[in-house]
């Protein structure tokens, strides 16, 4: 090989190993569903091929617990999809960065953290649903419960499979929400007579739709895009949305303060607030952060939201380790075991 060979050669193996050490591995942590993940990914590396992402999943409570547990030694760069409880938590550790993303002025007053410069982000929002098998409470003689109150009525012993809130993000919507429709004392009251019913406690807030489209039980409580799937899907399940009201949470994006990879995080908060990014959303919610872009869904009441209850989110982060302390000591022990 001549020398003039040689010297593009070196040429073309420097540019290449130039382009290599530009990218961007940007380690993001989420709560997200697996099925929804792969496309959100694909849009954000497409609009920003110089970045990839590194995915840490799980369920929002171990996400949760991950976070916390590595605040003075922060592992994650972003977070794309966690309960906005969550990060209104994290908020008060002083753990997030402030950033107002690109476009901030679409986004919904109540899928934000409030501040000019918000910590938070919201993405979309889901909502309490319980999951009724239509085929196994036929062969059961069960009636279809049409409120919260319904599900603590003996016909429904051991017939109930509900979300650990503190592994789930679905799980705590419930609790915190059940609080706030009742009152504390009424609240605990209410859920001491549901526990009666619970035949296991789950560690993800899909699982018990999942569980109930199976078969397995036949009422599980879960969240409103799971029951439209499954039900799209064709599982034999009706989704029932208590006269009470709903639970409701935000997902958000964030900002992990410290991070090596600002820049990087940024471009990720500024596609997660976008239209092209709620346009993804909504696919799987009815309730998203720019509400102009989010459509009906025929599984779905069209007055979903109407449905949602006053959520104070603040209220919900505050006392959210009590709250999950105080329903571990009275009933953690028809939890499903935690995985190893």
């Amino acid at each position: 090989m001549n020398r003039y060979k040689l010297l593009a050669l070196a040429a073309a193996l420097t540019g290449v190993m130039g382009a290599a050490s530009a990218e961007t591995t940007l380690t993001v942590y989420t709560a997200l569903e697996a099925d929804q993940i792969k496309a959100y990914q694909a849009a954000f590396e497409k609009a920003n091929p110089d970045i990839k992402i590194q995915w840490v999943r799980d369920s929002t409570g171990i996400i949760t617990a991950k976070l916390l547990a590595e605040k003075n030694n922060p592992k994650a760069d972003a977070i794309w999809g966690l309960a906005g409880t969550s990060l209104g938590l994290m908020d008060k550790e002083g753990m997030l960065q402030p950033y107002a993303p690109k476009g901030l002025d679409q986004i919904a007053a109540n899928m934000r953290d409030a501040k000019a410069e918000p910590t938070w982000v919201g993405m979309d929002g889901f909502a309490a649903a319980i999951c009724f098998n239509t085929i196994e409470a036929e062969k059961q003689k069960l009636p279809k419960p049409t409120s919260w109150q319904d599900l603590t009525k003996p016909e429904y012993a051991g017939k109930i499979v509900m979300p650990n809130p503190a592994s789930s993000g679905t799980g705590f919507l419930d609790v915190s929400a059940w609080l706030q429709i009742f009152g504390e004392e009424k609240g605990w009251a209410y859920m001491d007579a549901l526990h009666k019913n619970i035949g296991s406690y789950t560690h993800s807030g899909s699982k018990p739709c999942n569980m109930a489209a199976a078969g397995e039980f036949p009422i599980g409580v879960s969240f409103d895009y799971r029951a439209a799937k499954l039900k799209a899907d064709g599982a034999p399940i009706e989704a029932v949305f208590p006269s009470e009201g709903l639970g409701w949470e935000v997902e958000a994006t964030a900002i992990m303060k410290g991070t090596k990879n600002l820049e990087a995080a940024r471009k990720l908060a500024d596609f997660s607030a976008s239209r092209e990014a709620n346009e993804l959303y909504k696919a799987n919610f009815a309730v998203l952060a720019i509400p102009s872009i989010a459509t009906s869904n025929p599984n779905l009441p069209a007055d979903l939201t109407k449905r949602m209850i006053k959520n104070d989110f603040t209220w919900a982060a505050t006392n959210r380790d009590r709250i999950i302390a105080e329903w571990t000591k009275r009933y953690d022990g028809k939890s499903e075991p935690k995985k190893k």
